[in-house]
């Protein structure tokens, strides 16, 4: 699917995604990534939702967003809360979504100008 938005300024905006692939950009990532404004980390080694700890988002906290968009895959999952407790200690925000709904909500708070991270699996 395409996501339109007419201009990044010069940050990176998700431009489509689908079942296999992430586009920041017109780039294609077939494996999972965390996006930020001014921050692409395209080696995020997490399995799948069920597998993350804390440990997982060691590097997020290190680029100090103000909230974390979960893209947990095709469907919508929870984390148990002691899985992200390191972003709660931080005061960083985390939602959790499908990784759709994430790529459509990082564009949203993007372009409003907010440090938004978005932590995507496939």
């Amino acid at each position: 699917m395409k996501l339109h938005l007419t201009t990044a300024e010069n940050n990176n905006l998700i431009t489509a995604y689908g079942e296999s692939y992430i586009e920041i950009n017109k780039q294609r990532y077939t494996q999972n990534i965390i996006v930020m404004p001014q921050t692409i980390l395209s080696d995020w080694h997490v399995d799948n939702v069920d597998t993350l700890t804390n440990l997982h988002f060691q590097e997020i906290i290190q680029l100090k967003p103000e909230v974390v968009l979960l893209g947990t895959g095709k469907t919508h999952l929870f984390l148990h809360p002691k899985n992200h407790q390191t972003l709660t200690e931080q005061g960083i925000a985390l939602e959790c979504m499908s990784t759709a709904a994430a790529c459509r909500t990082y564009n949203i708070l993007m372009s409003e100008g907010r440090l938004v991270a978005a932590a995507l699996i496939l």
